[in-house]
């Protein structure tokens, strides 16, 4: 059996569509309160704001992520994707982060009122 050769594009959109397949039904349709202000507690404590600024507005190295539930190009599957694989200057998190994290950072992400996340932690 020849085996098949995907273009680079492929691939990508085959991991996404993979990656969304395997997440647990629970944080895809998670949206409370609590997955809001976990998130905004992992976004902080995982190091996120270093980048993004205190509440994700943007910093030196990330990009404002304020109006991103109004941007309708940044489904949640690619926002995932984007937190665990990277892409372009952010480096992959899927390391370093659970499903439930990642679910819970783009619930945060995504909330109209978001939640304030807290001070980083002291390094």
């Amino acid at each position: 059996m020849t085996p098949v050769i995907f273009p680079s594009k492929c691939l990508a959109l085959l991991s996404a569509l993979v990656l969304f397949a395997t997440l647990p039904t629970s944080a895809l349709g998670s949206n409370t309160k609590a997955d809001e202000q976990a998130g905004a507690v992992l976004f902080s404590n995982k190091g996120c704001a270093h980048c993004h600024g205190p509440s994700g507005g943007g910093g030196k190295k990330g990009p404002d992520l304020t109006n991103l539930r109004k941007d309708k190009d940044w489904t949640p599957a690619k926002i995932t994707n984007q937190i665990l694989n990277g892409g372009q200057k952010m480096p992959p998190f899927g390391d370093s982060l659970t499903d439930q994290e990642a679910a819970q950072l783009v619930v945060w992400l995504r909330a109209k009122n978001r939640p304030t996340p807290p001070p980083a932690p002291a390094q």
